[in-house]
């Protein structure tokens, strides 16, 4: 069982998440209304949003050692803050560089502070060992949940009041993170990973040595590139890619909304998967089911039925990876800077997804077909099924000697 301490440092975070992330959900809306009140081409809000992924990731690191220093609370309450003020400047732009500033630049880095490598940290300090996994992936699935929370009023929102008061209105309830933040514990060392007369603590340049040391770290991060090349090469050109096939507007709408379905329910179950088995075989085997699945919906005939077929069993895998990931960092390295070190691994899924997101529209540009990034795909997941196979998933020395 779960300390009630514990429960309630889960619900701040998993409300977090849902506020966070369900809000960055919705930015994909307000493309066509926003480039033609701006009178700006698509490319220009596509280069914004491309930009705060971008910088979403290169920041985690930073704000992950931050928030492993000064404690997760202090971290994600400004955090919350910037993130309001981003959103509600956005809806004061005029130019293309306003949009950068402000939705790719103010907003990229709030993201950081307000999601999951700083959230996941606070949440592994509170839970034991054998319970991590597992919360982990009920704190993944509340940013899916997320998605079906703020998605369907920031619609209504767009329709009735336009785009600029709507970002108005998601800075208001962004600030609520800000408030939730308070109920992360700032406790600087888990009781899991250290005991009355351990070793004294380590720094967190030492903690960067031990992870660059380890190669089960370099196959983490490389594998989680695969993820992040996976889902944003997906959930930005499967619209494209269905409508090309004379899938029908509705179907390819139902298609997204049934990855986000699924990926509520991947997410928790790959995080209990994590705590039952060794999460290094449930990563192989999720990357290569990831890839079993792609290939069969290239090898089907392309229809209504195949696509929501696909959508459910690709988002029931879509985000699996992120408990199981940033619970083998805890296992291995302890949790005292799993901010910092999962940021940096973080870091590796972000550049994935611009390439997936910008080669997949590059390649169709230059050909004319999505088949060379599907094959991509296919490839990238049997590589990422053997780089995780072999990792080394003991805890290192250090944990094992102060458990001893």
């Amino acid at each position: 069982m779960v300390d009630k301490p514990a429960i309630w440092v889960i619900a701040a975070g998993a409300l977090i998440v849902t506020l966070a992330m369900g809000v960055r959900q919705t930015f994909g809306i307000f493309l066509q209304p926003v480039s033609m009140d701006l009178e700006v081409g698509r490319q220009v809000f596509g280069f914004a949003i491309a930009f705060q992924n971008l910088l979403f990731g290169l920041a985690q690191p930073f704000v992950g050692a931050l928030a492993d220093r000064y404690g997760a609370r202090r971290v994600c309450l400004i955090g919350g803050i910037v993130y309001a003020a981003g959103l509600a400047l956005t809806s004061f732009s005029q130019t293309p560089l306003d949009l950068v500033v402000t939705l790719g630049t103010v907003v990229g880095l709030a993201l950081s502070a307000t999601t999951y490598a700083v959230v996941l940290g606070a949440v592994g300090r509170v839970v034991r060992p054998e319970h991590r996994s597992t919360a982990f992936g009920l704190t993944t699935a509340a940013g899916s949940f997320g998605m079906f929370a703020v998605l369907p009023g920031a619609q209504l929102l767009l329709t009735e009041f336009g785009w600029a008061d709507a970002f108005l209105v998601m800075a208001v309830l962004v600030s609520v993170v800000s408030v939730l933040a308070l109920g992360l514990t700032s406790k600087p060392v888990p009781a899991s990973d250290a005991a009355p007369g351990a070793a004294p603590e380590q720094t967190l340049r030492a903690a960067l040595a031990e992870a660059g040391q380890h190669s089960g770290y370099w196959l983490l991060t490389i594998g989680f590139f695969v993820c992040g090349f996976h889902v944003a090469f997906i959930a930005t050109h499967l619209p494209a890619f269905l409508n090309d096939q004379s899938v029908d507007p509705m179907t390819s709408a139902m298609a997204l909304a049934l990855i986000g379905f699924f990926n509520i329910i991947g997410s928790y179950a790959f995080g209990v998967f994590g705590d039952l088995w060794r999460k290094k075989h449930v990563l192989a085997v999720l990357y290569l089911t990831r890839s079993a699945v792609i290939l069969a919906f290239l090898l089907v005939p392309v229809s209504g039925t195949s696509a929501l077929l696909f959508s459910a069993a690709i988002g029931f895998l879509w985000l699996g990876t992120v408990p199981l990931t940033s619970g083998l960092v805890a296992q291995i390295f302890g949790t005292r800077y799993l901010s910092t070190l999962y940021g940096i691994v973080f870091l590796s899924h972000q550049v994935g997804s611009f390439l997936g997101a910008w080669w997949g529209g590059t390649t169709y540009d230059l050909t004319g077909s999505y088949d060379a990034i599907w094959i991509a795909s296919v490839v990238l997941g049997v590589v990422a099924t053997v780089l995780h196979w072999p990792i080394t998933d003991r805890p290192v020395a250090r944990l094992e000697s102060a458990t001893a």
